[in-house]
């Protein structure tokens, strides 16, 4: 990583199905615009991230393991044509264990994918039946070794907790069904549902009970104590890793760097400017086949002081929280006298802490983050 990069987000907006809870951009049965999209993929590759040097690059989706492994190649060369890939840039391919199969792992891999995200989201048949997933958990455990098999020295596995009926006891089994994997990265996501999402009107309708939040509070807290004594580093709320496997490209998010979002639904911040693509794949692909970008569907400045803000709430999300002398050199400002009375109130509710010149969030403060974060909105 250099002072000069950035990171790099390809969006892919394809999925074979939709799953229950997602609410992200996503195009079920599309997967006939696939070809298109990589062209168009391409073309604004050219025009937007040549000369550019990155240091981390995220296939991110939907679900990028649609792609082929020729379409795979096709945009690494569109990059490394225009843009730099720094040496050691790390390369991530999320991936869903429902569309692996050999050889397609080795041959990405030969690509220079050098990072895998294994969408597993739970070993239980029933919660992935219930959460819409194509994979059985035999399947998941059959991506994850064929994946060591290929190379992977890399990999990273997701979890959801706080689901419909589920216990501590039963999320302690998926957790240890993970360990048993042995892998580099874990991510634990707690179940939010969104109005437009199917879970959500199942809920409405009583055909699932409520999300417990004491329950999901209970089982965030018993995976801290569990990945803790197995060798995990909890850097981030919703991350843990093994020492070094800490995800570099979001870590760019977190510590509120530049980076740049193509593709569909594609986010960016770049100087200063929060920018979006279109998350219409029709308006995507229309634009980019006439050569035309399509017109950002938000295109925002951030003056000092939501820098100052957005900085701090993202850098709270770390374990080592964020320093004065950081937030100094970058903002000019001391953030121990412009928010002294916030700081105070927040330590006093024990939801953070002062130590070595800075803040960070107590056990307490990381269930309750939110309760923090908007006391630093301007």
């Amino acid at each position: 990583m250099t002072d000069t990069s950035l990171a790099l987000y390809l969006h892919f907006p394809f999925c074979l199905q939709k799953c229950g809870y997602c609410s992200f951009v996503s195009y079920p049965a599309r997967l006939d615009c696939l070809p298109d999209y990589v062209k168009c993929l391409r073309k604004e590759i050219k025009s937007r991230a040549s000369g550019l040097y990155f240091h981390s690059l995220y296939f991110g989706g939907g679900t990028p393991s649609l792609l082929s492994p020729s379409q795979v190649a096709d945009i690494l060369a569109g990059i490394r044509t225009a843009a730099h890939l720094l040496p050691d840039a790390e390369i991530t391919f999320e991936a869903n264990p429902g569309t692996l199969a050999l050889p397609y792992l080795p041959e990405i891999k030969s690509l220079g994918i050098n990072r895998l995200s294994l969408g597993i989201q739970s070993f239980s048949g029933a919660e992935l039946t219930m959460l819409g997933r194509l994979h059985n958990a035999a399947k998941a455990r059959q991506a994850y070794k064929q994946a060591r098999a290929a190379g992977f020295n890399n990999i990273s596995l997701d979890l959801i907790y706080g689901l419909p009926d589920s216990s501590v006891s039963s999320f302690k089994k998926n957790l240890a069904e993970a360990l048993a994997l042995a892998p580099e990265h874990i991510s634990l996501y707690g179940l939010t549902l969104e109005e437009d999402t199917p879970m959500y009107r199942q809920v409405q309708e009583g055909l699932l009970p409520e999300i417990n939040a004491e329950t999901a509070a209970d089982q965030y807290q018993a995976a801290e104590d569990i990945l803790a004594k197995a060798g995990y580093r909890h850097y981030e709320i919703s991350n843990w890793a093994k020492p070094g496997y800490e995800s570099r490209h979001n870590l760019t998010y977190w510590q509120n760097r530049p980076y740049l979002g193509l593709g569909a639904a594609g986010h960016s911040f770049l100087e200063n400017w929060r920018l979006a693509n279109t998350s219409s794949l029709d308006e995507y692909l229309n634009r980019w086949q006439n050569d035309l970008p399509p017109t950002p569907s938000e295109n925002i400045y951030l003056d000092l002081e939501n820098q100052l803000a957005e900085t701090i709430i993202l850098g709270l999300r770390l374990d080592k929280g964020i320093t004065a002398e950081d937030i100094e050199n970058r903002f000019g400002q001391h953030v121990m006298d412009k928010y002294f009375p916030v700081i105070q109130e927040c330590t006093g509710l024990g939801l953070l802490e002062k130590s070595d010149g800075g803040i960070s969030l107590t056990p307490r403060g990381r269930l309750l983050s939110n309760e923090v974060f908007w006391r630093f909105l301007p």
